[in-house]
């Protein structure tokens, strides 16, 4: 597990993360409660750690097939 030291700064908040990815607050609100987004609890705040979004993306990114059809 790498050690990480978030401090207010690094961190991005829901609007700051929906303009990062490309979408809308609403649908990182959604994310958020599916549990399907990095994200870390602060008290009642919710924030997100850029470098755990770049992992995620990552890690969900749906590239070409090779020119086989979708299934």
């Amino acid at each position: 597990a790498r050690a990480t030291r978030y401090t207010r700064d690094l961190l991005l908040d829901i609007p700051g993360v929906a303009r990062y990815i490309a979408s809308s607050v609403r649908h990182v609100r959604r994310m958020v409660a599916e549990r399907s987004i990095p994200h870390i609890k602060v008290g009642h705040f919710v924030r997100f750690d850029p470098d755990d979004i770049d992992d995620w993306l990552r890690r969900n990114h749906r590239g070409p097939n090779n020119g086989h059809p979708a299934a």
